[in-house]
C-alpha cells in the first residue's frame, strides 16, 4: 500500500460516484487498509443520488414478485450484512426486521394469487416456504393492530426489513471520514480526463452513460408525510392492478409512500396525477393518512440495464464499472459492493491481467452472473 498522503500522489483506488454503492465500496476498501479517493458531483448529504429518494426497504421476498432470482438472492445475503455494516458506522441508523405486510381490498382480490405465483416462481423455495405466512381475520388484526378491521386477508413476509436511507448516507459519509477516505464532494468527473489511481471503480449510476450506453433511467416518485397516531410497525404493500403501493414507516411518525415507475430520465417535479394516486392509495390503507402533513414530493431516476440486473463490468484494463442496481439499491448494495471490492482488489494485486484470468475470477464468484468483461464496457 502507498502511504503517501500528499494530493499529488496516486491513490490505490479512485471511486467515481458517492451514492450508496460508491460509499460502501470506498468505505470497505479503506477499511482493508487501502488509500482511497472518492469523487462525487453532489454533496456529502447524498441529496443528488437515487438513494436519497429511496424507501430503503430490505425486502427480498416481497420484491421477488417482480425481480429475478439473482436479485432476490443478493437481497437475502445483503439483509444479513446490513446489521454488521451499521454496527461499524460511527452514527446510528434506524433499522428493523419486522417483515412486510401484504394486503388488498376485496375488489382487488384477484391480484393476490398473481402476486403469490410470481413470488414463488422467483424466490428461493426455502425463503417462500419459511417466511410466507398467510393471515386472516383476527390473525391479521393482531399482526398489525393499526389496520385492525380494515382488511380481511393478508400475508406477512417474515424477515424482511428496512432502514432509514438518509441516516445511512450520513453515517457512511462519517465512516468515510473516519477511515481516511479522500472525499471530493461537489466534484464532477471528466470522462476524458478521469482522476488518476491504480484502479478506478465507477459507481456513478446514470452518470456513467458515456461508458455504458445501454443504461437508462426509470423515474420513481415518493411522498414523505408526517402522520402521528397511525402507528404502523412495518412496511405495508397494498396490491392494486394499476398502482400497487408501499407505505414504509420511519422514525418519528414519518412515512415514505411510493409506487410509480415511469420510463424516462425526467427529473421534473412530481405530477398531480402521481401525487393524487399515491396519497389516495395511502388513504385507502388507513383513513388517518387524510390528516397527514406532506413533507416532500420527491422524484429521482434509478439506473437500469436492459435486463434489470446489476452488473460489474471490467473494461479490460484498470477500471471496474458497477451499475444497474435499479429499484433494488439498498436491498442488494452490500453484496454488490463486496463483490466489487473483491474484483477491484484482484485488479490492484495484478491477479486480473487478461480475459482468461478474469474468467477464472468470474467462475469462482458466487455472483458470477453479475460479472462481465467487455472491451466496449457493455454487458450482454
Amino acid at each position: 500500500m502507498n502511504d503517501a498522503r500528499s494530493p499529488s500522489s496516486m491513490p490505490d483506488f479512485a471511486v467515481l460516484g458517492g451514492g450508496l454503492c460508491g460509499r460502501l465500496v470506498a468505505w470497505r476498501l479503506a477499511g482493508a487498509g487501502h488509500r482511497v479517493a472518492l469523487y462525487e458531483r453532489g454533496g456529502a448529504d447524498g441529496s443528488n443520488s437515487a438513494a436519497w429518494v429511496a424507501a430503503a426497504m430490505l425486502a427480498p421476498l416481497a420484491e421477488s414478485a417482480v425481480a429475478e432470482l439473482l436479485v432476490t438472492e443478493l437481497g437475502v445475503a445483503s439483509l444479513e450484512s446490513w446489521p454488521r455494516i451499521l454496527a461499524e458506522l460511527p452514527e446510528p441508523v434506524f433499522f428493523q426486521r419486522n417483515g412486510t405486510l401484504i394486503v388488498w381490498h376485496r375488489a382487488d382480490r384477484t391480484e393476490a394469487p398473481l402476486f403469490e405465483r410470481h413470488m414463488r416462481a422467483n424466490a428461493p423455495h426455502w425463503l417462500a416456504d419459511e417466511r410466507f405466512i398467510a393471515l386472516a381475520g383476527a390473525q391479521l388484526d393482531a399482526a398489525e393492530p393499526a389496520l385492525a378491521g380494515r382488511f380481511g386477508r393478508g400475508w406477512l413476509l417474515a424477515g424482511d426489513g428496512q432502514l432509514d436511507n438518509r441516516q445511512a448516507l450520513r453515517a457512511l459519509a462519517a465512516g468515510l471520514a473516519q477511515r481516511g477516505v479522500e472525499t471530493h464532494w461537489n466534484t464532477a468527473v471528466d470522462d476524458a480526463d478521469p482522476p488518476r489511481a491504480r484502479v478506478t471503480i465507477d459507481t456513478r449510476g446514470l452518470g456513467a452513460k458515456p461508458a455504458l450506453p445501454a443504461l437508462r433511467g426509470i423515474r420513481g416518485e415518493v411522498v414523505r408525510v408526517h402522520a402521528p397516531g397511525i402507528g404502523l410497525t412495518r412496511p405495508v404493500r397494498l396490491l392494486h392492478p394499476r398502482y400497487p403501493i408501499y407505505v414504509a414507516p420511519k422514525q418519528n411518525d414519518v412515512y415514505v409512500i411510493g409506487a410509480t415507475e415511469i420510463e424516462g430520465e425526467d427529473l421534473s417535479p412530481m405530477s398531480v396525477r402521481s401525487a393524487l394516486e399515491l396519497l389516495s392509495a395511502a388513504y385507502a390503507v388507513h383513513p388517518a393518512f387524510g390528516e397527514a402533513r406532506i413533507l416532500e414530493l420527491n422524484t429521482q431516476c434509478r439506473p437500469t440495464l436492459p435486463d434489470h440486473l446489476p452488473a460489474l463490468v471490467w473494461d479490460g484494463a484498470r477500471t471496474l464499472r458497477v451499475n444497474g442496481l435499479y429499484r433494488h439499491g439498498f436491498m442488494i448494495a452490500p453484496e454488490v459492493a463486496d463483490e466489487a471490492v473483491r474484483c477491484a482488489q484482484a485488479l490492484f494485486e495484478g491477479r486480473i491481467a487478461d480475459a482468461d484470468a478474469f474468467e477464472v475470477l468470474r467462475r469462482e464468484s458466487r455472483w458470477s452472473a453479475m460479472l462481465h468483461a467487455k472491451g466496449a464496457c457493455e454487458p450482454d
